[in-house]
């Protein structure tokens, strides 16, 4: 990683990724960017007030974080749609990583719009690392989570090869599905045989995950299966709180045709829910 980009509004959410972003730099010794997007939809006063004195505020984030951290920055104000100003300056200076704060949880606009975070994930080609939590260190726990689709040995050596995971414990979750237990008649199974498909579904499970770390790039991963008896984003934020994971890897790559669909269930799900930190891999860091 030589480069880190972070977007603020100047918000209490902006800030705690601005700790966390500066954390980083400084642990991969790289340049910090920080830009804030003016929307350029109003009326021209409007426009240039906000626009002087955003550029105040970054000088006064600059001279805080060279001095201070003694990190090497820049910043740049964007007259944009916030959201296309965001990915337009992503295109033009090609960051290794960006990095967000929380979106704002107001639920009937997520449903109707999605969230920033996602619609950033779905139009850049960097991870995006969105901070919910306090910075308070290197993270001590992170958990990659894998369908095991081709897709998802891409966004997994995508995050090797980031580094972020390199200073705690790491981890990879899977969540399997046993699709007999479900079907219309599935309670109709007498309990041992209902116990026997579940130990042999858990079995190929395993094997199929032992087999994807072999193929990927990480070499030593503690391996962690849960059944989708919630739903798979809600059995990664539940594996979340029981191993006190503090940053999850989610992928935006499904199996293949529903690509889109997985972005918008599961790991849009996650976005939208996660207490902790949520590295967001792209299919184009992916590939």
């Amino acid at each position: 990683m030589k480069e880190i980009m972070l977007a603020t509004d100047f918000s209490e959410r902006s800030d705690r990724a601005l700790r966390r972003a500066t954390l980083l730099a400084r642990q991969f010794g790289v340049a910090l960017n920080i830009i804030h997007v003016v929307d350029d939809d109003q009326p021209k006063r409007i426009i240039d007030a906000e626009r002087d004195t955003a550029t105040e505020l970054l000088r006064e984030l600059q001279n805080t974080v060279q001095t201070v951290d003694g990190i090497e920055c820049q910043t740049r104000v964007v007259l944009a749609d916030p959201f296309a100003g965001i990915v337009r300056t992503v295109e033009e200076m090609s960051p290794d990583l960006l990095v967000i704060g929380a979106h704002r949880r107001r639920a009937l606009r997520d449903v109707f719009v999605g969230t920033t975070a996602e619609r950033t994930i779905r139009s850049v080609t960097c991870p995006v690392l969105m901070v919910n939590a306090p910075p308070t260190g290197p993270y001590h726990h992170v958990m990659l989570t894998s369908d095991l689709s081709d897709g998802a040995k891409g966004t997994v050596n995508a995050c090797a090869a980031l580094g972020i995971a390199q200073w705690g414990d790491i981890s990879i979750l899977h969540v399997f599905n046993a699709p007999a237990t479900r079907l219309a008649m599935g309670h109709t199974l007498p309990i041992d045989d209902r116990e026997d498909y579940l130990k042999e579904e858990r079995k190929q499970a395993t094997r199929d995950l032992t087999e994807f770390v072999k193929a990927s790039n990480w070499r030593s991963l503690r391996q962690i299966l849960r059944e989708g008896l919630h739903g798979t984003a809600e059995e990664i934020l539940r594996a979340t709180d029981a191993e006190k994971v503090d940053l999850i890897m989610v992928g935006t790559h499904g199996r293949s045709s529903l690509a889109k669909f997985f972005l918008g269930s599961v790991a849009g799900a996650v976005l939208r829910k996660a207490e902790c930190d949520v590295l967001a891999i792209p299919p184009a860091c992916a590939d």
